[in-house]
Formats: structure tokens, C-alpha cells, sequence
């Protein structure tokens, strides 16, 4: 049966309205803190805001690898419509909760939801996308997870100037409605290949198979702590860097939130472009640059990290920001196409899946050990420290990590 498939950068556009969805609506609530405290008292507690944001990432991270699975084996298109439609519904439904206990539900339920769209969606895009485009594309699809993030930090300012439920009941309709538009326009690709890999548990449960071919093979458990160890940095900026910077500097979170969000989209949209451009080029001459490349980013997030924890001037904590956004876009832009260099297309949502469930379980810890802290008053201290298990996962990628392709079909 022949499908017509899309102009593959028509797909990123498409899906980059997806990705900021997807952001915005888990984000808002990071800066809307202040405004729903008055309506719901619990949240005035961050140990019990931090359990809050680790709920949803700890359903997000066990969903994660089924999501994969199921990418793998079913058409995406759907996968990403349903998802789409499911957690803008949650979102619109967050404007009714009055209490701790109606939060906590919904945030699971979207971390349920929202699970399904990261691995479809990346596994289409390097499936529409060759090596010469790879990164670039994941890149550019990228930055609309960005400028959610960014959004989502106005988040308490349209709270302030109207309410936070109609924020919440807003962004849910215009999630609901672009749901519409990609059932109408998306299309579902596969790449077809000769059977190279054979699945491993023949004659057991083939959904299974992939899951067993990545644990077996010591390339995957290297990319898999690789995209774990930086996410607690990058989890816990998405998360507590408006928080920081209202403390360090002493700022309304109408304010700080903006701040620390556009500093890290915006710089992180330079990385994502910067790294793509510069990964798809050097890998037609340098097997190993995808690595490179993507290391080199994560090693500008080192001195960031212990900025942002220590700095308390305006210049430190932007210039810091600015650093460790473009370091983690360079090294979110490569993630899948490394993946791509030591796992066949069949695995690959499946791949990513298992790695988005580490990173998350990773941001899930991070995420409520940091409101413990916040409330202990060491939050820039315990952020700080971050910065030396980063470098340690750097320097073993570098030296464990040898591609002998530039993708496996």
C-alpha cells in the first residue's frame, strides 16, 4: 500500500506547534504557584509544589518505554492526535481544580498523556529525515518545546492580569483545536528495510524483542546514562530556575519567571540550531561528531550550573543562563541521532522511550530534593552540585562511545 508522505520539514513544522503545546501546558504551572497558593493552600508548601511537579514526571517516566513500544509497532500519526487532544483536555480541566488531591490526579493523567508524543514524534522525524538533516531537524522541533518553556513562564503574568483557571481553560481549547487540524494534515512514514537485526525472544512476546535487543547492547546503557545524568540540570532549570531567580534576586516571580524562561528558550534555540548545523555537516567527514559535538555542549553546561547555583547579580544569573541554555540545545538537538548511530530504525522510539524514562525518574528526584532544599534555604548550594556528575558522564560517553555508522537501518 503507497502513502503519500510530506515534504519532511513541512512534518517538523507541524509537529513544532506539538512540542511547544506540550511544554507550555506542563510549564505553566511552575509560574503560576503564587497566583493558585490563595485558591489552593497546600501549594504554599514547595515540598509539597515539588511533589506536585515529580508526580506527573514520575508517570511520564513510566510511560515513557511503553510509549516507545507502542511507536514502534502503531501508526504515530495517531499516537501523536490522541496524546495531543487528551492533555489539552487535562489542561482545560485544571481550571476547575480547587484542591491539592484534583491537582495531583490531573498531573498524572498528563504525564500519562503527554508521554506518548516525545517518542513518536522524534522516532518520525529521523524516519523523514536522513543524516545530512537529522540533527537540524530534531533541533528545529526542538525549539518549539522551547518556546513552550518560554510561554510557559508568562504563565503568572496572564494569571495576574485575569485569573489562573481562565489561563489553564485557555491554552486547553487551543490545544483541543490544533488536535483537529493534525488529524487532517499529518501523515504516518516508515522506513522499510531488510530484516538486518533480528528480533531477540522469537518465540516469546514480541513487543518485548526491542526492549531486549537495547539492554543487551553496552553502546545503548552508555547513551542511556549519557541522557540521563544531564537531565537533572535540565530538569531541574524547567522546573526550579524561576524559583531561583526570584530568591537570588530578591524579584516578584511575575517577573522572574519571564526572565528565566525566555534566557533559557532563547539561548537554547541558538544551541539546538548551532548544534544541528554543526553535527549534520561534521558528520560526513568524522564518524564520532554527533559525540563530539553533543559533548561539547554539555560541557558548557558545567560552569553554568555552578553559576546559576552561587550567582545572585542579574549579569551572573542571565550570562549563566544564557551558557547553559545554548550547551544543553547543542546537546538535546543530538540525542536522537546519536541513538540513530547504534540503533536500527525499528527500535528507535522504543530506544528513546527507555531514555526518556531514565532522564525523567532522574528530573523526578531532582525535582522534589529541590524543593526539600528550597525549603531548607540551599537551593543555589544543592543546584551547584550538579555540575560534577555532568562532567563524569562527559568523559565516559568520550571515551566508551565508537560508532562504526552514521545510522543503522
Amino acid at each position: 500500500m503507497k502513502t503519500k508522505h510530506l515534504n519532511p520539514w513541512i512534518v517538523v513544522a507541524l509537529l513544532w506547534v506539538v512540542g511547544l503545546l506540550n511544554y507550555l501546558d506542563r510549564q505553566m504551572l511552575a509560574t503560576m504557584r503564587p497566583a493558585m497558593e490563595v485558591d489552593i493552600a497546600s501549594l504554599q508548601s514547595a515540598e509539597n509544589f515539588g511533589i506536585l511537579m515529580s508526580v506527573f514526571l514520575w508517570i511520564y517516566g513510566i510511560m515513557s518505554p511503553i510509549s516507545g513500544v507502542i511507536a514502534d509497532r502503531l501508526n504515530r500519526k495517531w499516537l501523536i492526535v490522541v496524546s495531543l487532544f487528551i492533555w489539552s483536555a487535562v489542561t482545560y480541566g485544571m481550571g476547575y481544580a480547587n484542591t491539592f488531591e484534583a491537582l495531583k490526579w490531573l498531573r498524572a493523567i498528563m504525564g500519562f498523556s503527554e508521554a506518548i508524543y516525545i517518542p513518536a514524534a522524534l522516532s518520525l522525524i529521523a524516519d523523514y529525515h536522513g543524516s545530512k538533516t537529522r540533527s537540524l531537524a530534531i533541533g528545529i522541533h526542538m525549539t518549539g518545546l522551547y518556546a513552550g518553556q518560554a510561554l510557559g513562564g508568562f504563565g503568572a503574568t496572564i494569571a495576574e492580569a485575569y485569573t489562573w483557571h481562565s489561563t489553564f481553560h485557555l491554552f486547553g481549547i487551543i490545544g483541543v483545536i490544533y488536535a483537529v487540524i493534525l488529524a487532517l494534515f499529518l501523515k504516518e512514514k516508515r522506513v522499510v528495510v531488510a530484516e538486518q537485526v533480528p528480533p531477540v525472544n522469537k518465540g516469546g512476546f514480541k513487543a518485548l524483542s526491542g526492549i531486549a535487543w537495547l539492554l543487551g547492547n553496552l553502546s545503548f546503557w552508555v547513551v542511556l546514562l549519557y541522557f540521563a545524568i544531564p537531565s537533572l540540570p535540565g530538569w531541574a532549570t524547567k522546573n526550579w530556575l524561576p524559583t531561583l531567580f526570584s530568591e537570588s534576586l530578591n524579584l516578584d516571580m511575575s517577573v522572574a519567571g519571564p526572565i528565566a524562561t525566555i534566557t533559557i528558550a532563547v539561548s537554547s534555540f541558538i544551541g539546538v540550531i548551532l548544534g544541528g548545523v554543526i553535527s549534520d555537516r561534521w558528520v560526513q567527514r568524522n564518524i564520532k561528531a554527533r559525540i563530539y559535538t553533543s559533548a561539547g555542549g554539555v560541557l558548557l553546561t558545567v560552569p553554568a550550573i555552578i553559576i546559576l547555583g552561587f550567582g545572585h547579580t542579574t549579569f551572573a544569573l542571565i550570562a549563566a543562563g544564557v551558557l547553559f541554555g545554548i550547551g544543553f540545545g547543542i546537546f538535546d538537538a543530538n540525542n536522537m541521532p546519536i541513538l540513530c548511530q547504534f540503533v536500527p530504525a525499528r527500535y528507535r522510539a522504543t530506544g528513546y522511550g527507555l531514555m526518556n524514562m531514565t532522564g525523567v525518574f532522574f528530573g523526578a528526584f531532582i525535582t522534589s530534593f529541590l524543593g526539600k532544599s528550597s525549603d531548607a534555604g540551599h537551593l543555589g548550594r544543592d543546584f551547584a552540585l550538579m555540575a560534577g556528575v555532568v562532567l563524569f558522564v562527559v568523559v565516559l560517553q568520550l571515551l566508551i562511545l565508537k560508532p562504526k555508522h552514521q545510522e543503522l537501518p
